[in-house]
């Protein structure tokens, strides 16, 4: 036993040196003032209920008065999320440059802002209900599309997260559009601009990049991607429009890939399954591939084209 003690103790010791090459993942800081993933992750959790009272709520007891209930679930989360915004105002240097007391005020300022966005991302969101029940004849009520479509999840989430964005706040944004993405395997990043009646119909493998532009009425299915033509620039690219832009009521169907800045899709546009797309199309187009041959072999004979051997 003493012999695996040491053994043990070895380990630690060669984990705990490894620690000292002040790489970027060697950063250890006794202080704690990194942004919690999972407090921002019990936060989304909150907004929800905020966001759709009646529907997402603790069940664990009886709500007599859901005013009073909300009243401090609004203050509980505006307290927990001017923590957060605190701990990553320091990745701005007209932050980091304040005194410590204007600096709570400066983070306080900001989680105000954000929580007095709340009835109109709301108003948003009662579109995007709208829009996935009208647009999914497999849609029972408007309660399933709530509590269990993973496209309206994730809308929600990015909805919420582009307020933050809009207003300049680092990191936090990130984290919940990926903690959806987690969740429902549709990543849009809360920097997209994206109009009302927007529906996402299953979703999965969904990618929208941080400077797409989408309109009102717009229909995605799954697989879809709005992206950039190249990243190879890397940090060169900060700030330019690097993905398309889907005008009002286009329809773009599983598969297809959306590329470039200079790339728009005009209005009322169909957008077939699997198109690779990286020039313009003028509204009202129909856009597809054409249909190639489908071969079919039961097992009984050779397929038409086959080969002699």
């Amino acid at each position: 036993m003493d012999n695996l003690t040491q053994e043990i103790d070895k380990t630690v010791r060669a984990i705990l040196e490894d620690y000292s090459g002040n790489r970027t993942i060697d950063y250890l800081n006794e202080n704690h003032d990194l942004p919690n993933r999972e407090a921002i992750i019990q936060i989304i959790e909150s907004l929800l209920k905020i966001v759709y009272p009646g529907y997402i709520r603790d069940q664990t007891y009886k709500n007599y008065h859901p005013e009073n209930h909300i009243a401090t679930l609004i203050e509980d989360v505006i307290y927990r999320l001017n923590q957060q915004i605190l701990k990553v105002g320091k990745y701005q240097e007209s932050f980091r440059n304040l005194p410590e007391e204007e600096q709570v005020r400066a983070a306080y300022d900001v989680t105000l802002a954000f929580m007095n966005r709340i009835p109109s991302v709301r108003a948003y969101l009662e579109t995007d209900l709208k829009a996935s029940f009208d647009g999914d004849p497999a849609a029972e009520n408007y309660d399933e599309i709530i509590l269990g479509y993973p496209g309206l999840y994730a809308i929600t989430v990015n909805r919420l997260a582009h307020e933050l964005y809009l207003l300049e706040v680092p990191l936090i944004p990130r984290i919940m559009t990926e903690h959806a993405h987690s969740l429902t395997g549709i990543d849009i990043h809360p920097g997209a601009t994206i109009g009302k009646y927007f529906f996402i119909d299953h979703g999965t493998g969904i990618v929208i990049g941080e400077t797409s532009v989408i309109g009102n009425n717009v229909k995605i299915y799954q697989g879809v991607t709005l992206g950039a033509m190249s990243t190879r620039g890397g940090q060169s690219l900060r700030g330019r429009r690097r993905h398309p832009t889907i005008e009002d009521d286009v329809t773009i169907y599983s598969g297809a890939s959306i590329l470039g800045g200079d790339t728009v899709i005009g209005r009322g546009s169909v957008i077939g399954g699997n198109c690779f797309i990286t020039k313009s199309v003028p509204p009202e187009s129909r856009v597809s591939i054409r249909q190639q041959e489908l071969q079919i072999n039961d097992g009984s004979r050779a397929p038409d084209n086959a080969q002699e051997q």
